[in-house]
């Protein structure tokens, strides 16, 4: 990771545009827990292409352990891009109107998703509850259930804490910081 960010047209474009020194190093954590889960998949992707390769056949545990960080890795980009507020939105309704407007609209987007993560963190602790007490095992493998189940309420733990630091920050700005950052420059 370079220290230095790319100055050109494609970052002069964005006036509003953080660079990444500026972000919190809090924000660090999605982007390392990223480029760990991706290098895992690939190396246990490539692994079992390797085997299949030479030997016709493959590692059973490969399909169970790829599915469970693709899984995580959804989870782990859905919380980056909360907390840089680059979540799904329909832009002409967050982009239009005035920049109170934007801003409430904003706010109303980062408590909906605090909201919902949060009954989803709640809810999936019993689940992993359940997937331990009745001694659950997973189907390829055979190892406790509860070892995948567990990273639910823990990753939605993660997205609901970064939606309500979005509440705050967007609630803390002014009426102009409202505009999202990554709005492209008209000519």
């Amino acid at each position: 990771m370079s220290s230095s960010s790319p100055q050109g047209p494609a970052t002069d474009a964005l006036p509003g545009a953080a660079s990444p020194e500026a972000e919190p190093r809090s924000l660090r954590l999605e982007d390392w827990l990223t480029v760990i889960v991706m290098a895992a998949l690939a190396l246990i992707t490539f692994a079992n292409v390797l085997v299949r390769y030479f030997t016709n056949s493959s590692f059973a545990w490969t399909e169970e352990i790829s599915v469970f960080l693709m899984i995580a890795l959804a989870l782990i980009a859905g919380s980056a891009a909360v907390a840089r507020d680059q979540h799904i939105r329909i832009e002409y309704f967050a982009e239009g109107g005035s920049a109170l407007r934007s801003k409430r609209l904003s706010m109303l987007g980062a408590a909906t998703v605090a909201l919902l993560f949060g009954v989803i963190a709640v809810l999936s602790v019993r689940v992993v509850w359940d997937d331990y007490s009745f001694g659950e095992t997973s189907p390829g493998i055979g190892v406790p259930q509860w070892w995948y189940s567990i990273w639910l309420p823990v990753f939605s733990a993660l997205i609901t804490a970064r939606a309500i630091g979005l509440f705050i920050r967007r609630s803390r700005g002014t009426v102009s910081d409202a505009a999202p950052a990554h709005q492209d420059a008209q000519p």
